[in-house]
């Protein structure tokens, strides 16, 4: 199997990724629906996954994982993002007519914890604030943002729990 997706990797083989496809594809699926996922969910999310073995193979490295545990991890990571996105809450319903003015304390209130937060932001080393601001500013997942900047997730999940972690020393 290392040799298929090293031909994939490094010369885009698509006869290679076929093999691959056909190997791994049956296998993904019936992993993701003995961890309780929808056969219809199980189905599109092994499209996802086998898409992302072909678009990300240039980041395989054989001696950091084996190409089965290289692609369950991107299984594993992509179901829990599917879930993530189907648990989302739904918008509040919108108000008729005019609403209350809200009392003048909680607006100075909000309006010093939004400076507070943009103060301590600014004191954040570079590479945690731009992954604080895609996490939450921007609403990505860890997943979605590891996949942007190319970083593994392991690292985007530690640089995030210290921001965190300082942001709540800093607020406190």
């Amino acid at each position: 199997m290392t040799a298929l997706m090293l031909s994939v990797r490094d010369r885009r083989d698509e006869a290679a990724f076929a093999a691959l496809f056909s190997h791994f594809a049956p296998r993904v699926k019936a992993f993701l629906i003995r961890s309780g996922t929808n056969r219809g969910l199980a189905e599109e999310c092994t499209q996802d996954v086998m898409a992302s073995v072909w678009t990300k193979a240039h980041q395989f490295d054989p001696s950091r994982a084996s190409v089965a545990t290289w692609i369950y991890t991107i299984a594993r990571n992509r179901k829990i993002d599917i879930l993530r996105r189907e648990r989302r809450p739904e918008p509040e319903d919108l108000t008729w007519g005019p609403e209350a003015e809200p009392d003048q304390i909680d607006v100075l209130a909000l309006q010093q914890d939004h400076v507070a937060l943009g103060r301590a932001l600014e004191t954040l080393p570079e590479k945690q604030r731009e992954l604080i601001e895609k996490a939450y500013f921007g609403d990505l997942s860890h997943s979605e943002i590891a996949e942007i900047t190319g970083l593994p997730l392991g690292t985007i999940k530690s640089r995030i729990r210290l921001a965190l972690d300082r942001l709540r020393h800093a607020l406190a």
